[in-house]
């Protein structure tokens, strides 16, 4: 990404160079600012190639079976678990927890977005064990222990109040149950988020040593933590206390 953004400014400097003096036809100036200058449909062009490259960087790659994968043997899925997947979005994590718990299982999938949780309602009436629910900002509004497991994904940099969420999803897990936070550092090219989350958070992401403080101040206990995961996120696997 640093590579990027030192293009994205080299460019910009030569169209600028490029346009900052001039020369009459035929002089040595002229000739020389043609040849090390950059013309401006080059700088077009490389603008139109720095813009894309950066949001191929900023959109995360399609890795959802292979994170679930992991995620199965981390979290302990098994046929007829009770797991949830907090901020849904698409629903594209929910179907392969669908597969993953069977038909004696249930997976609730909650959404805070309107738009987002029509889809998650749809995937629920065409799969028997898939519940969907209306997420809040604050709680994970799922029934009291009722999940073996959790899953967050790229969403818990999103929640404002830390200790409100923590202590929902602590809630909502049954004693020993399990959870995973799925999350990446700050990330300067992206824009800030929209709710108005702690300023501890250093823009939008959150370092995996924020999470850890946050959520075992909610009561967890940190299970293991995994820094290498798909499209350079972290997941960060915690326990409610129990048998």
């Amino acid at each position: 990404m640093v590579g990027i953004l030192r293009l994205s400014l080299w460019a910009a400097s030569q169209s600028r160079g490029g346009e900052s003096r001039t020369a009459s036809p035929g002089s040595a100036d002229n000739q020389i600012g043609y040849h090390t200058r950059m013309p401006r449909r080059y700088f077009v062009f490389f603008t139109l190639l720095v813009s894309a490259l950066t949001l191929a960087a900023a959109c995360p790659q399609d890795t959802f079976e292979e994170e679930a994968g992991r995620l199965a043997e981390l979290l302990r899925w098994r046929t007829g678990s009770v797991v949830a997947d907090i901020g849904a979005g698409d629903g594209e994590m929910t179907l392969l927890l669908a597969e993953r718990v069977g038909p004696t299982g249930r997976v609730f999938s909650t959404e805070i977005d309107s738009e987002k949780l029509t889809r998650l309602e749809k995937l629920a009436a065409e799969r028997k064990n898939i519940t969907a629910l209306k997420a809040g900002s604050n709680e994970t509004n799922l029934p009291p222990a009722c999940c073996d497991s959790i899953l967050v994904r790229r969403v818990y940099h999103h929640f404002p109040k830390p200790a409100l969420i923590g202590a929902s999803l602590l809630a909502s897990l049954k004693p020993g149950g399990r959870l995973a936070i799925i999350d990446f550092a700050p990330r300067e090219w992206l824009p800030d988020v929209k709710e108005d989350v702690p300023r501890d958070r250093g823009g939008h992401g959150i370092a995996p040593e924020i999470a850890i403080a946050e959520l075992t101040a909610a009561g967890f206990q940190l299970a293991s933590r995994h820094d290498n995961w798909p499209n350079g996120d972290y997941c960060l696997i915690f326990r409610k206390p129990g048998p």
